[in-house]
């Protein structure tokens, strides 16, 4: 992990294309700014986590429905 420290309004590069810039340092919170392409997507840890959750309960959900149909069709 590499770790910088960063004083409001400067910035840290990935790549060429990807900018993160320190945009406010208030009462210890950081606000940060993105510029990267729009295709890249951009997620907080806490909601890209909350999604992989969701996308688990879906795919259980999905695999008990296919087992129903799957015992159904076994009964025919």
């Amino acid at each position: 992990m590499l770790i910088l420290s960063r004083k409001e309004n400067e910035s840290v590069m990935i790549g060429d294309n990807i900018t993160i810039k320190i945009i406010a340092i208030e009462k210890g919170i950081v606000k940060i700014g993105f510029e990267a392409p729009p295709n890249l997507l951009i997620l907080r840890e806490e909601l890209r986590a909350a999604i992989l959750e969701e996308n688990k309960k879906s795919l259980a959900y999905k695999e008990i429905e296919l087992g129903k149909l799957m015992s159904v069709k076994k009964k025919s």
